[in-house]
């Protein structure tokens, strides 16, 4: 896009997470603090923007500020993966961006931190080893009774956006057969997956406490469903994404999921509620979008009746296409989506680099897809093999 901005009234922000890889072998390596404090030196790229720690120690975390525009919103995001592209090959590692570890790796230790470790022995076998990485979109929604009445409205929806984004068909060294693996693994954790219906912030609120008294959830600001109130913004967050290969997918998201809410805002404006749709039929959807993308059978929470997952994605696009005008961000979405028909999703991209050499083939396109221009790979250096 060039020029400035439009201003559309509806704010955003994306937090991307990351794995660290061995250049020789594409393995995990535990190098995630040294990482951040190197990438932590210099001003971040933006007010609110920044570099933070994750679970375990082989991933890490970069965090843009609050944006209006996609332009705006693509700059920090590119800042900070070439930030943390540039301090991980500082410490002799890379960045790459994948829902999954491509390769097998032993469990890595978990970081420090007393919530970490309250985490690490809540869940135990669960989280050994769970390197499993996301892009999350907030946006903007002033009052809390509101920003409940918009999850209601994007729960029919977040099938879809994860069918677009699956970056995640390898596992530890093996194909898993699915889009998006890391929904799979995500799921193992208690009260995962679309988030029920609320008639109230009070009614949300109770369903969060009964998790947390029930003793399956840390403490009220964790909870696993896929689109949530954030616990220390007033925003929406959607946590349904893998990991965004690329740049393009990571805006794309972020466009899609604040043209969502806004379409969300005018619907509740007009006493539209959002159809109740049924929790195990919403269930049905989010596996049918992780095990094939985009290019299978998806299913239509509404309808409740299988589709296409590409119908999917259009009856999306139709319902948005009055957002996305009005914030001046149609062009780019229809720019990026019809990429993603041309080249595949990070799933077949990911299967497609691999090729006949298995997972780690597909090692050297996570790395030059992730932050490009970061760095050029050594010449003896072929991914996989010592």
């Amino acid at each position: 896009m060039e020029g400035r901005d439009p201003v559309s009234g509806v704010t955003m922000g994306v937090e991307e997470e990351f794995l660290l890889v061995d250049p020789v072998t594409g393995v995990t390596v535990p190098r995630a603090a040294r990482v951040l404090a190197l990438a932590g030196r210099r001003p971040p790229p933006a007010p609110g923007a920044g570099f933070h720690a994750e679970l375990q120690s082989t991933q890490v975390e970069a965090v843009t500020g609050v944006c209006t525009g996609l332009r705006a919103l693509r700059h920090q995001l590119r800042q900070g993966r070439l930030r943390l592209a540039a301090a991980a090959a500082a410490e002799g590692v890379r960045l790459v961006s994948t829902g999954t570890p491509v390769l097998a790796c032993p469990d890595p230790p978990f970081t420090e931190g007393e919530r970490f470790t309250r985490i690490s022995r809540m869940y135990a076998g669960v989280v050994g080893g769970y390197q499993s990485c996301g892009c999350h979109v907030h946006v903007g929604v002033q009052d809390r009774e509101t920003a409940v009445g918009v999850l209601n409205h994007l729960r029919p929806w977040l099938p879809t956006l994860l069918a677009l984004s699956v970056n995640s068909p390898f596992d530890r060294g093996r194909d898993t057969g699915y889009a998006g693996w890391r929904m799979m693994e995500q799921s193992r954790f208690p009260g995962s997956g679309v988030p029920p219906w609320s008639d109230s912030a009070a009614g949300y609120d109770r369903q969060v406490e009964r998790l947390v008294d029930g003793g399956v959830l840390v403490d009220p600001a964790m909870t696993f469903w896929l689109a949530r109130l954030s616990p220390r913004l007033r925003t929406v967050e959607v946590r349904v994404a893998d990991a965004a290969g690329t740049v393009d997918e990571a805006v794309l998201q972020a466009a899609l999921t604040r043209a969502l809410v806004r379409r969300a805002l005018d619907d509740l404006a007009a006493g539209r509620e959002a159809p109740r749709v049924c929790d195990q039929v919403c269930a049905a959807a989010v596996w049918s979008a992780a095990r094939y993308g985009l290019e299978g059978p998806g299913v239509h929470p509404v309808r409740e009746a299988q589709v296409h997952a590409t119908a999917l994605v259009d009856e999306l696009l139709d319902r948005v296409r009055p957002a996305l005008e009005e914030a001046g961000d149609l062009s780019e979405v229809q720019t990026v989506l019809a990429k993603i028909r041309r080249v595949g999703t990070g799933a077949a991209r990911q299967r497609r680099a691999a090729g006949g050499a298995g997972p780690a083939g597909a090692i050297p396109m996570l790395v030059q897809q992730t932050a490009p221009g970061a760095w050029e790979p050594p010449e003896r250096v072929r991914m996989g093999v010592r």
